[in-house]
């Protein structure tokens, strides 16, 4: 199995905590997107979306897409399942999931913070502003439904779900940019847990073989 990765990639990372639940070896590809390596031909022949993370399982089949690898995964890789089988309990998972990786992370990723810099013309003021915005919109939003619905050491219990598996690098992310994340109790309570977990661990960006 190879994993296209970038150590600071929050995508990436998802499926770094994902492979590391599930006990799962993997060869990792760096791919440098803070230079352009996602737009060399060889890998936009691989991957059209010209983003990581891609996996290429031991049969050969490629997937594109953190969710849709994360999916992918949980499905041919049950053990340590990510979205449980009840169906309110899958529901809950999704929510936070979803609020994370469709709402927050598209308007603040590279490709995004790239294009207001070069193409707008943003300040790196004005840049760290938007960033800050769209944390507080999404956490704001995620502590809501962690107060209303979450329980024990993680998300949704005392396992990581696919919940915490996109939440870690979230936060991880919004540290590294400096955002002030002391009012989200719960999410950082539940950053703090992961972090002692070996899983968490092993897929950090810093233990990662292209970490600079």
């Amino acid at each position: 199995m190879q994993l296209y990765s970038f150590f600071n990639s929050s995508t990436s990372y998802r499926v770094r905590i994902a492979l590391a639940l599930k006990n799962l070896d993997f060869e990792y590809q760096g791919v440098n997107i803070r230079i352009g390596a996602q737009f060399a031909a060889e890998y936009v022949a691989k991957n059209p979306n010209k983003s990581v993370p891609l996996l290429i399982d031991n049969d050969g089949t490629q997937v594109t897409q953190s969710l849709a690898i994360l999916s992918y995964l949980d499905e041919k890789y049950p053990q340590s399942r990510l979205v449980p089988a009840d169906l309110v309990a899958k529901t809950r998972v999704l929510e936070v999931a979803n609020a994370i990786a469709c709402d927050m992370h598209p308007l603040n990723n590279l490709r995004i913070l790239g294009y207001l810099s070069k193409e707008l013309g943003v300040s790196e003021e004005q840049k760290k502003a938007w960033y800050n915005h769209w944390v507080v919109e999404g956490f704001d939003a995620v502590e809501a439904l962690l107060a209303r619905y979450g329980h024990g050491c993680c998300c949704f219990g005392d396992e990581p779900t696919l919940a915490d598996v996109c939440l870690i690098p979230q936060v991880a992310n919004a540290q590294r940019f400096g955002c002030d994340l002391s009012a989200y109790t719960r999410i950082l309570a539940i950053y703090q847990y992961c972090q002692t977990l070996p899983a968490f661990q092993q897929a950090a960006p810093a233990n990662q073989p292209d970490s600079q």
